[in-house]
């Protein structure tokens, strides 16, 4: 039989001579076309009877090349290469690509490992492990490295700068607990083995690359921080300040579109802070030290010399809000992440195995003395699904607390006066805390539930020094724009304009306002409003005892008309209720009033 040229092209070699036997599949001659040399193969085992052609002829499609006679005679095909079968070394070009993937994983690194457990910190990739569910992580452009090639040999760079100091890839997170929900996150932390953490040209292409896939495929975002900030050992580039690098815009632009997520534990400086402050939430370590220019920076501006550790220290960014949840450790970091990310990625309907407390106790935690104090995180514990309260910035704001929890298993936040501060009062950092929490819930589906018991916004010089005015008023903006459902439970006071924010504007703005029999009512404090309003009256009665009695007869007035029976009476609220009652009650709101689907808005960072 005759064996014809599949292609044009040029005869490059000739393997086989006439006579030759060869078996099925053994090349015969070797055709160059567009730079490519193909392979014509014995079509059976056989005789080559004559060859057609010759090395350096130009041949055409369909040309006859070789004949072939007799069948069955040949040598038997070739043996499959040993490395094709798993055995033995892989070809030379494979052998060099695991080399290098090797070289940039921990067990390629044991020094670098090494120096970073004497610190007691774990690397990048043991945090990565730790966040993501096994075998799921899928690293982009791991062997990168710094754009320095006028500085460092190619065998430095790949020994120095693995990945550019960047760890990035898409991972699935609590995909485990939350089966048949899409668990995927693009995943990055800066390595503070290489190079300090700092953000080089390279890197910074990385994180552009996974953040327009956070952005295409609406991922959430888990950012490890640490970190110096930019680098100014490249040289491989053309701009001249790298001012017009899209990272922080990329990363800001995703406010309200994906949940993001922010760990720091160590230095975290100048552009590696600015990322960790566009996070919707901060996580940290008593390590940490944020800052918006390290050392060095402040140095330079004629600002004094000081540590790293003088800068933004854990424990003055977590009392002014920078750092929402403080954590003992990595490993503690690494599961409040993906705690959080839990509240946002859990199915709408109730989740198993969720337990709560004997709810009876809710009718003993607030004392039948008004003026007694009581434990509102205690109060919110009871009432949440157990184990399921997360609490966020709890150092700031301190009038008001902010918390994402479950009942029967269903994510909602929670907006709670504190009345062991100010009692209760909100001030100007509670007011900002519990508008931006708003915000956070709002832009990701979360329905709130507000614990209501506040004598108002708080008052006085100091008080407007602050801001109170245009802060305070936050949550009445965001109240008003929510597009998620809105619960009210009144535990105790409900006064004026405070009582109003709390509600979303008015009592009647929430899906539900119900109230504790404990609850009472008033544009202000009872006896501050009974002092004010009969003033000249009290004024006029000389006797100190008598006025003091006839005080407290005006109070137990007011007080008889401002007690929860009374409001309910009028349908100024929907209901008094059974304490025991308040998770019955707010999970059968939650079913009758489903989210509206709202235009995107971005999250304030502060």
């Amino acid at each position: 039989m005759q064996v014809v040229a599949p292609l044009s092209g040029v005869v490059a070699e000739v393997l086989a001579e006439a006579g030759a036997s060869v078996a099925a599949g053994a090349p015969v001659v070797i055709v160059e076309s567009m730079k490519m040399h193909h392979e014509v193969q014995a079509p059976t085992a056989g005789v080559v009877h004559g060859i057609m052609v010759s090395v350096g002829e130009q041949i055409t499609d369909g040309q006859p090349l070789f004949s072939l006679e007799g069948a069955g005679g040949g040598e038997s095909a070739p043996e499959q290469r040993p490395e094709a079968s798993g055995e033995g070394p892989p070809r030379r070009d494979l052998a060099e690509v695991l080399e290098r993937q090797r070289a940039v994983t921990d067990e390629g690194r044991p020094e670098a490992v090494r120096r970073r457990h004497q610190s007691g910190r774990r690397t990048a990739r043991e945090n990565i492990a730790d966040l993501c569910d096994a075998d799921t992580f899928v690293e982009y452009g791991g062997l990168t490295l710094a754009a320095q090639r006028a500085r460092r040999s190619r065998e430095e760079l790949i020994d120095k700068t693995p990945a550019d100091g960047l760890v990035a890839g898409i991972g699935s997170v609590n995909g485990r607990e939350f089966p048949g929900r899409d668990a995927r996150c693009v995943v990055m932390s800066y390595d503070y083995t290489v190079l300090a953490g700092t953000q080089g040209i390279r890197n910074h292409r990385k994180t552009d690359r996974m953040l327009e896939l956070a952005r295409r495929m609406r991922l959430p975002v888990v950012l490890f921080a640490e970190g110096g900030g930019g680098r100014p050992g490249d040289t491989e580039s053309s701009e001249l300040f790298h001012l017009v690098v899209p990272t922080f815009r990329s990363f800001a632009s995703l406010s309200g579109l994906v949940p993001r997520v922010g760990v720091v534990s160590g230095r975290c400086f100048a552009g590696n802070a600015a990322l960790l402050g566009c996070c919707d939430v901060v996580i940290a370590t008593p390590e940490a030290n944020i800052g918006m220019g390290g050392p060095a920076m402040i140095e330079g501006g004629g600002l004094g010399v000081f540590t790293p550790e003088e800068i933004g220290p854990a424990d003055v960014q977590s009392t002014n809000g920078v750092i929402d949840i403080l954590v003992e450790d990595e490993a503690a970091a690494v599961a409040v992440a993906k705690r959080f990310l839990s509240y946002l990625q859990a199915p709408a309907q109730a989740l198993g195995g969720w337990r709560c407390a004997e709810q009876r106790a809710l009718r003993e935690v607030v004392s039948e003395d008004s003026r007694r104090v009581y434990d509102m995180r205690r109060l919110l514990e009871l009432v949440a699904d157990e184990d399921s309260v997360l609490e966020l910035r709890r150092a700031y704001g301190r009038t008001i607390l902010t918390a994402l929890a479950r009942i029967e298993g269903q994510p909602l936040g929670v907006i709670a006066n504190d009345p062991r501060h100010l009692s209760g009062a909100i001030d100007a950092e509670g007011a900002e805390k519990a508008a931006r929490f708003m915000q956070l819930c709002d832009a990701f589906g979360l329905p709130l539930l507000s614990l209501v018991d506040t004598p108002g916004f708080m008052v006085g010089p100091d008080s407007e020094r602050s801001a109170a005015v245009r802060r305070c008023s936050r949550m009445f903006v965001t109240g008003a724009t929510l597009s998620v459902p809105l619960l009210c439970v009144v535990v105790r006071r409900a006064f004026g304009l405070g009582a109003q924010a709390m509600a979303g504007g008015d009592l009647h703005a929430p899906a539900l306002t119900v109230s504790w029999p404990s609850g009472e009512f008033g544009a202000m404090g009872v006896e501050g409003a009974v002092k004010l309003a009969l003033r000249s009256e009290l004024e006029a009665i000389e006797d100190d005892t008598e006025r003091e009695r006839r005080i407290a007869e005006l109070v137990a007035a007011v007080r008889a008309e401002s007690n929860a029976l009374n409001m309910a009476a009028h349908f100024e609220i929907d209901d008094v209720i059974d304490p025991a009652q308040t998770r019955s009650r707010i999970l059968a709101a939650l079913r009758s009033a489903p989210t509206r689907r709202r235009a995107r808005t971005m999250i304030d960072t502060w």
